[in-house]
């Protein structure tokens, strides 16, 4: 296995997308948080959090409203220390509502590999069941699932 830590390359840099989107298809709060610096800084949506206790309190808080929750990540630029991607998700709230949430996230990462700086943007779409493309069973999206670019989203 390659390192995994800065400087990336593209490889790794891929390769820390799909780990991120296969820690967050978990939906173990604690499991995610662990990939962060202890200190690690997140604006998430309107939310400003900083350290792994706060990270799992919010996600505690977003899975427990976000049901049935599948995503795909995409690399979309990378730089030595730092990695954008773009995401998409699917999810229902708890009267069968179901949503597609559309986002970019840029990631600043520490010399161990650790993320230490997060910013997420967020925009949550309403959509029928029937307009759903994330149909795998919950945890990792398997390997033959078509991509966010192959989805057209």
């Amino acid at each position: 296995m390659n390192n995994l830590t800065p400087p990336f390359t593209l490889e790794t840099a891929i390769q820390k997308t799909r780990m991120a989107e296969d820690s967050w298809n978990s939906r173990d709060p604690q499991r995610v948080s662990l990939v962060y610096t202890e200190d690690c800084y997140w604006r998430n949506r309107s939310e400003f959090i900083t350290g792994r206790q706060e990270i799992v309190s919010l996600l505690t808080r977003k899975w427990a409203k976000e049901l049935e929750y599948r995503l795909i990540k995409e690399l979309w630029s990378f730089t030595d220390n730092r990695i954008a991607v773009r995401f998409a998700y699917e999810w229902h709230d708890d009267s069968g509502n179901w949503f597609r949430s559309y986002g970019n996230e840029n990631w600043e990462f520490a010399d161990d590999g650790l993320m230490k700086r997060r910013f997420a943007s967020i925009n949550d779409m309403p959509i029928k069941e029937s307009e759903r493309k994330f149909h795998w069973p919950l945890g990792t999206r398997p390997a033959e699932h078509p991509s966010l670019s192959e989805l057209n989203l």
